[in-house]
């Protein structure tokens, strides 16, 4: 083995974190997640007591209610063994950036936020880290964009490992999307506070949107799909938009007799 190479590795169980958004709203981008983990060989446990981060009330500015959900976050999760995985930027970075802030008069328990933090990955986030962005040896048509969600690119630090995912998927033609990495208008509590602006920034997104071509937008936080998704149908277009767990579950779907990379 050349020198400095550094052996990673991969996990073969993780926990998922499912966010309030997939739990509530969008539940096949949790079981979609859970696919595309056992198609890596990845066992996933789920705790069912799981609630929220705390990351609306934080946002919010409702520092003293966030606390207590935040504190129960850790409670819950620090007791797993292993990796934390969650289908989206926002919440991994609430987890990871945010509770120092919280618990900053807590030293404990800021420590043991860290330490939890410091397990918990966004799933593309984890999937290039450990498996790499062409783990995922899927099949699909039809045309697609991608949207850099601001707290997965921002906070988080993913770029490109999304899209490098996509190219890899056979038959799947990928297009840029102009600006890709501005703010789609969604922001959590931004788009109620402030739903001028929010619309205003929406309307430009969807323009590039609609000049790309693409039949399917993505996106990897589960907000930033629906009110991309919310404001297409508005103006009448036919434009999808997907979570990214969709569309590398489908891929793997479409090509069923595909072995898992390990």
């Amino acid at each position: 083995m050349p020198e400095n190479t550094t052996v990673i590795q991969r996990p073969d169980r993780v926990t998922l974190f499912a966010s309030c958004m997939v739990d509530q709203l969008a539940p096949n981008v949790g079981e979609n997640t859970v696919e595309v983990l056992e198609y890596l060989g990845v066992s996933v446990d789920f705790l069912n007591d799981q609630t929220c981060c705390g990351q609306p009330a934080f946002n919010s500015g409702f520092r003293s209610e966030a606390h207590p959900v935040a504190e129960r976050f850790i409670d819950l999760f620090e007791k797993v063994k292993g990796p934390i995985v969650v289908p989206s930027g926002s919440c991994a970075a609430m987890v990871r950036n945010y509770y120092g802030d919280l618990f900053r008069n807590d030293k404990e328990l800021a420590g043991r936020a860290k330490r939890v933090g410091d397990r918990l990955f966004e799933l593309t986030e984890f999937l290039s880290h450990f498996f790499g962005t062409d783990a995922i040896a899927g099949k699909s048509d039809g045309y697609a964009t991608y949207h850099k969600c601001c707290h997965l690119l921002r906070e988080i630090g993913v770029d490109e490992q999304p899209i490098e995912m996509l190219v890899n998927i056979e038959g799947l033609e990928f297009s840029p999307l102009e600006r890709a990495d501005v703010c789609c208008g969604f922001g959590g509590a931004f788009s109620v506070k402030m739903p001028d602006i929010s619309s205003a920034i929406l309307d430009e997104k969807l323009d590039f949107i609609e000049a790309n071509g693409s039949s399917t937008v993505v996106a990897a936080d589960t907000g930033c799909v629906y009110q991309m998704q919310g404001g297409l149908r508005r103006r009448g277009s036919d434009v999808q938009v997907v979570h990214i767990a969709q569309v590398l579950a489908e891929s793997i779907r479409n090509r069923s007799t595909s072995e898992p990379k390990r």
